[in-house]
């Protein structure tokens, strides 16, 4: 196993105390399912205290790092280090009594990832990768896939919503499903790119992701020996938002697929 560096030291520390806050709360989040106020104030103040928790231990450590993050973004313009943080991916999961969220973490290098985390506190799994040293879950060592035809693959994606509408999505899974084994939604999407650097999922797409959203999982399948693209625009994935990420057998095919899917509409 590669050492981790003192940045990924930072990153997985500060996981792991925001990851037990939210176990914390998750528990009472499952009691208030029956509530007739429901736990949505509840989740809210857990997501702003995950976050006030990353950026105090991120902060402190270093204190001249950027952080991005979705309700605020703190510019440091004397570096080009910026923590890129979603201190509760899969709010909607949580919300529902669901044990599927995570705590992501990317570390972002001018616009290249050189390093990122995806805590999921429940099974106590921590994805973790830098540049150049490859992607490891807990102590060890992750590859992507080796399956190299659709029919045998299992595929995830993000289904849009009231307030995220996509027009092509319908075309995009038409294409798409007949070819695979199966697709899931499972409403994470640092986890949905940690399952593919993982091997667990064959790929995944997605649109209109944030920076957020995407950064920790992008850096773990590049170094997982996956290929991560846009797959309508010649645009930085981690910053405009439509991904693809497989292993790199899929890759054109599932590329050609969607883009045939783009150009129909």
């Amino acid at each position: 196993m590669a050492l981790r560096s003192a940045n990924l030291v930072v990153m997985t520390k500060a996981a792991e105390k925001a990851g037990k806050a939210l176990l914390r709360d998750f528990g009472e989040v499952e009691q208030l399912q029956v509530s007739k106020k429901g736990p949505s104030d509840f989740v809210s103040n857990a997501d702003t205290k995950a976050e006030q928790i990353l950026r105090e231990e991120l902060s402190k450590a270093r204190p001249a790092f950027g952080i991005m993050a979705e309700e605020s973004t703190t510019a440091k313009p004397d570096t080009e280090f910026t923590w890129i943080i979603d201190p509760l991916d899969g709010t909607s999961n949580f919300l529902h009594g669901i044990p599927h969220w995570a705590v992501s973490i990317g570390l972002a290098k001018g616009d290249q990832m050189i390093a990122g985390v995806v805590y999921e506190p429940i099974r106590d799994e921590m994805f973790w990768c830098e540049k150049g040293t490859g992607a490891y879950l807990n102590a060890h060592r992750l590859r992507v896939s080796g399956r190299n035809n659709l029919q045998d693959c299992l595929i995830s994606t993000g289904i849009p919503f009231k307030g995220h509408e996509s027009p092509t999505f319908m075309t995009e899974l038409q294409a798409v499903a007949p070819k695979v084994a199966g697709i899931r939604r499972m409403g994470a999407a640092s986890l949905d790119l940690a399952y593919v650097a993982a091997g667990r999922y064959d790929a995944y797409w997605e649109r209109n992701l944030k920076a957020w959203d995407a950064a920790a999982g992008v850096a773990l399948v590049m170094e997982a020996g996956g290929s991560v693209s846009p797959f309508t625009r010649n645009d930085n994935p981690v910053f405009k938002g439509d991904i693809l990420a497989s292993n790199q057998h899929l890759h054109k095919q599932l590329c050609d697929l969607l883009g045939a899917a783009y150009t129909t509409i």
